[in-house]
């Protein structure tokens, strides 16, 4: 009885033995991997890029030691849709997540990246600003804390309400503190660690006039600076501009922060002492790991959410398709790989979730968009293989008119949904700060016809059967009526069959055009609904303020938003049968 005892004491603490020697070696063989997400820090806005008035010392060590990627862009220039982005793999046109839409779906997030590690062998940690609606944190995260500047505060308080021990500190020293607790907890788990870190800076605190707090440690820099205007801060810069982005908030934000001598002083110091705030929290986070001995094996990723302008065209944000708005720093150091290069190739937020999985070890969705970009950082290849890529902006928000587009080495082409006549095509080699719309010029004709046509191929291959449009039209119940078809109603009503995907309609929006070429711009210049909250899809009533003419043609379509206030696509547009004069079939009838 004693002997079996022994021998199943033995047993257990072999087997206990070779299970810790697994998961240790385990660990050895996987890096972790800290992930550094900054918010509204733009592509030049680094030290390394030659800004002469950020001070990124552990940024552009990071960068001289580590793979820098000089055109890394966002395929969504907002929070909100390209942090979906990063966590999912996919472009805003599939997860369809922004502002005003309600969660994102969760089988998105069941594929994202915390949780395909979380599920393969890592401990995965995130603090700071989350920026996408989801219940589902826990199935994502071992330990997290999701928190963002503090709206209800008009003051300093926004970014100064979270406390460490009883002392009230800005949010970048909080959120590096929990990165140094995160570390102190795992250096020695037998797990390795992904730790997501969401500084909120250097983003404007915007219900404040003074829109920039940063940390005292930061507030001598620049002090005896004066910071030159803007580039494109002339008048005819914004001048140039269509009118739905001149009345956008784009010229608001402005008003905020640069319109004049001192707002502009006192913005561009503010931001530039916020992302050197960051800089000191992650030489703290580098010390951290140097003292707990996992620094050689640990993967530092570096970028910002999306870039931002500072004045130029007399503009503030983002949201616009230029490169001020669309570019952002992406370093990938790696310790175990002593080599540094700079990398020209076009490179996505899309790609991140893509590098973490690789560097883990794990297999990526087949549903994710992105490319893994650590063979460049190996030095397998030497290019992405990627020649245009897709941006976007579709939140439809009248005040941030939504628009889309493609991006070569060369070209970039864009135009705005609402009215896709609005359009600009550039020659970024010879004009990259993008002042010379060629759009419309005939000697670049056939450039602009073929960006357009690869940016209808690029919407069809990154869209998701869940923006799948409304189909079966009817006017008058009559379903795609031929030309022989007349009505005899000068107010007809239309209906239309809500996706499958959809599940429920919250809302529609008609377009009634004159012509096919208007209605194919989204142009409703007959009869321009706007959003309509109704579930009604079935006997709308036309209730455009012109007459119907009789005998004209005319072309209509429909699109919705559904449940969770998430847009899908246009339906195919229909032709209007003939309108006849109801009074004339009224004289025939006394006629007879």
């Amino acid at each position: 009885m004693f002997k079996n005892s022994y021998l199943l004491v033995l047993l257990s603490v072999l087997c206990s033995f070779n299970i810790t020697s697994a998961q240790q070696k385990n660990k050895l063989e996987k890096p972790n991997i800290i992930f550094i997400l900054t918010d509204d820090q733009r592509f030049d806005a680094i030290g390394y890029a030659g800004n002469k008035f950020v001070e990124t010392p552990q940024m552009d060590d990071l960068a001289k030691t580590g793979t820098y990627f000089n055109t890394a862009i966002v395929t969504t220039p907002i929070c909100a849709a390209s942090r979906a982005s990063i966590f999912t793999g996919l472009h805003e046109r599939a997860h369809n997540y922004n502002f005003q839409t309600g969660n994102i779906r969760s089988e998105y997030m069941a594929n994202s990246y915390p949780t395909l590690l979380k599920n393969n062998g890592y401990y995965t940690g995130f603090f700071g600003k989350y920026g996408v609606r989801y219940n589902g944190l826990d199935k994502q995260f071992d330990e997290y804390e999701d928190y963002d500047r503090n709206n209800r505060y008009k003051d300093r308080r926004g970014y100064y309400y979270k406390t460490i021990d009883n002392d009230t500190v800005h949010l970048t020293r909080y959120t590096g503190q929990q990165a140094l607790n995160f570390i102190d907890k795992n250096a020695s788990n037998n797990k390795p660690f992904c730790l997501s870190l969401s500084f909120s800076a250097p983003h404007a605190h915007d219900g404040a006039p003074e829109q920039y707090f940063w940390q005292n440690t930061t507030d001598n820099l620049l002090s005896d600076t004066t910071i030159p205007g803007p580039e494109l801060g002339d008048d005819k810069y914004f001048e140039a501009q269509p009118k739905i982005v001149k009345d956008g908030f784009n010229r608001l934000r402005w008003t905020w922060r640069y319109d004049t001598p001192e707002k502009y002083q006192h913005s561009l110091k503010g931001y530039y002492r916020m992302i050197a705030g960051i800089d000191l929290e992650i030489a703290k986070i580098r010390k951290k790991l140097e003292d707990k001995g996992i620094a050689d094996n640990t993967v530092i990723i570096v970028m910002g959410d999306n870039g931002y302008f500072l004045g130029e065209r007399q503009f503030a944000g983002k949201w616009l398709m230029y490169d001020n708005s669309v570019r952002v720093p992406l370093i990938v150091f790696d310790p175990r790989i002593n080599q540094h290069q700079d990398i020209d190739d076009m490179v996505l937020n899309i790609d991140v979730p893509s590098t973490i999985a690789d560097l883990a070890g794990v297999k990526a969705p087949d549903t994710w968009q992105g490319k893994s970009l650590m063979p460049i950082v190996k030095k397998e290849t030497k290019s992405i293989d990627r020649d245009t890529i897709l941006i976007e902006h579709l939140w439809d928000f009248k005040n941030i008119p939504p628009s889309e587009g493609v991006r070569t080495k060369k070209w970039k082409y864009f135009r705005y949904v609402n009215d896709k006549t609005i359009e600009e095509l550039y020659d970024l080699e010879k004009d990259p700060k993008e002042v010379k719309n060629l759009i419309g010029k005939k000697k670049y004709k056939e450039v602009a016809d073929k960006l357009r046509a690869k940016l209808e191929e690029l919407i069809k291959n990154n869209s998701d059967a869940y923006r799948a449009a409304p189909t079966e039209l009817t006017v008058e119940l009559i379903r795609e009526p031929g030309t022989e078809v007349e009505i005899y109603d000068l107010k007809p009503e239309f209906g239309w069959t809500v996706p499958l995907g959809s599940k429920f309609q919250g809302a529609y929006q008609i377009l009634v055009a004159s012509s096919k070429s208007n209605i194919d711009a989204n142009n409703g210049d007959v009869w321009d609904s706007g959003r309509v909250a109704s579930a009604q899809s079935t006997d709308v009533e036309y209730a455009g303020k012109n007459k119907l003419e009789i005998g004209k043609t005319y072309y209509w379509k429909v699109r919705i938003w559904e449940q969770e206030n998430r847009l899908v696509d246009y339906s195919e547009p229909q032709k209007l049968p003939q309108v006849k004069a109801i009074v004339i079939l009224f004289l025939l009838k006394i006629n007879l």
